[in-house]
């Protein structure tokens, strides 16, 4: 059943999917090995996507079979070790942007990578970034936005948690030490990285996650 279940993903056949997890609990399989068998689906997904045979509409709708899988491995899993994980990120879509769907989806990856996320939701105050980023101390804090109001929004906000000295000032040179911050939406470039004083962006949640384990030193 595993291989018809990764198949079944990759395929984004949802009723399918979703029925043949449901069925994997109910005979007492493991939910970390269904959860393994999720990732392995969604990174041919990924690959998909990569090769463009799968296009934005088509993450979206695995982001929706995601969720409803992980709904139900969540009740039955073991809450999660930082210690373990991949690394912790702080994760929201910035003042001024209501935009939900890539941030949705970029946490549904990086959370089936092994990364634990902090997700702060949409039109978040530049001082909810700041006290979450003093709570929970992450390797990466990830900002979301949409619109290009967002991007003085993703400004303010790292200015503020450098101010706070939660984050080293940015040179533009290279990457910052401790902490960084990640950007990302449609409409990001160069020129906007720059102007937010991100270490990078990325304008896809595979994306993403790629980069946020290259800054980590993981293997993509």
């Amino acid at each position: 059943m595993s291989d018809e279940f990764v198949q079944a993903l990759a395929e984004l056949e949802e009723e399918k999917a979703v029925q043949m997890a449901e069925e994997r609990l109910e005979a007492g399989e493991d939910p970390l090995d269904i959860l393994d068998d999720l990732k392995k689906g969604m990174a041919i997904v990924g690959d998909r996507y990569e090769a463009e045979d799968y296009f934005i509409p088509d993450l979206m709708y695995a982001g929706d079979i995601i969720e409803q899988i992980s709904e139900s491995l969540q009740t039955e899993m073991p809450d999660a070790d930082e210690d373990d994980a991949a690394g912790v990120v702080v994760l929201g879509t910035v003042k001024d942007d209501i935009h939900d769907i890539g941030k949705d989806l970029v946490y549904f990856m990086f959370d089936l990578n092994g990364f634990i996320v902090h997700d702060l939701g949409i039109d978040v105050p530049v001082q909810d970034f700041v006290d979450a980023v003093e709570e929970h101390d992450p390797d990466i804090v990830a900002l979301s936005g949409f619109l290009t109001a967002a991007f003085d929004s993703m400004k303010e906000t790292v200015d503020a948690l450098e101010e706070t000295g939660l984050l080293e000032e940015s040179d533009g040179e290279g990457l910052r030490e401790g902490t960084k911050v990640m950007i990302g939406g449609g409409q990001i470039t160069d020129d906007v990285c720059e102007h937010v004083g991100a270490d990078g962006y990325e304008t896809d949640a595979p994306g993403g996650v790629n980069l946020a384990k290259e800054w980590l030193g993981a293997e993509t």
